[in-house]
């Protein structure tokens, strides 16, 4: 008998209770096709027992709840987690895309920036607040995963804080998001061998051809990634040589 599985409701109805209502100042509504129409793929089924980190508006840890409980719209509402997005730029200023994997749960074939995840409480480390090491951890960890970056190749100390971002999306109205997001710039040349149960492409993006490529693209762009490029990416791109001015580290966007 799987008690997790006859719990998981019971869970997410209590998560519903708790999660804030989410301010209309930056409330994202970003429909996509819908995910019940396939079978979830094994390897992200085992995904969703990882456990996120719950936090509330002000980024303070509240405890932690599955990835599956952490991404389930139930009544409109997502539980308030942490994550963060990595950005990735390589010695030409160009920046890494890539296009998340058919399988996967949420947003599937959406085009993003390099790298897209959460640090996990069941590892220690990366519960670890000072100076982000433990979200800078687990971009180490989820690189290595999803696009075969060595660590060695992306310690923690090579990546830029630069700021958080607190989003809200129903995503496909099952599986959806409701995040504060850590940006993380990293620019060095690393090793690619992208994992195809996660990324089924990836290019290098110049600054002047941004425009024309998101034109252009198939598939839309996750919501996080879209408010970003329409915010903040183009002016931190330009200023890339000098990333530091940026940081702001005590605040909060709320686009």
């Amino acid at each position: 008998m799987d008690i997790s599985r006859m719990l998981a409701p019971l869970t997410r109805s209590w998560l519903a209770t708790i999660t804030p209502q989410i301010p209309s100042s930056f409330k994202m509504i970003h429909r996509t096709q819908s995910s019940l129409q396939k079978k979830v793929d094994p390897v992200q089924e085992t995904a969703l027992l990882e456990e996120c980190i719950l936090v509330d508006e002000n980024d303070r840890a509240l405890g932690s709840s599955t990835k599956e409980a952490c991404h389930r719209v139930v009544n409109n509402s997502i539980p308030l987690h942490r994550a963060f997005s990595v950005f990735l730029f390589n010695s030409k200023n160009e920046m890494l895309v890539q296009q998340r994997s058919a399988t996967k749960i949420t947003f599937p074939n959406h085009y993003t920036n390099a790298c897209c995840s959460h640090p996990l409480f069941e590892i220690p480390a990366e519960q670890e607040e000072k100076n982000a090491l433990g979200v800078k951890l687990a971009a180490q960890r989820r690189l290595g995963f999803e696009l075969g970056v060595p660590a060695e190749e992306c310690k923690p100390e090579y990546f830029d804080y630069l700021t958080r971002i607190h989003y809200f999306s129903v995503g496909d109205g099952t599986w959806g998001e409701h995040e504060i997001d850590y940006i993380l710039f990293l620019k060095r040349d690393v090793t690619l061998s992208p994992n195809s149960d996660e990324v089924q492409d990836v290019r290098y993006v110049k600054k002047d051809e941004l425009d024309r490529f998101l034109a252009e693209l198939k598939f839309p762009v996750t919501p996080w990634f879209e408010l970003v490029c329409k915010n903040t990416l183009r002016k931190w791109w330009a200023g890339l040589d000098n990333v530091g001015q940026f940081k702001d580290e005590g605040t909060i966007l709320r686009y």
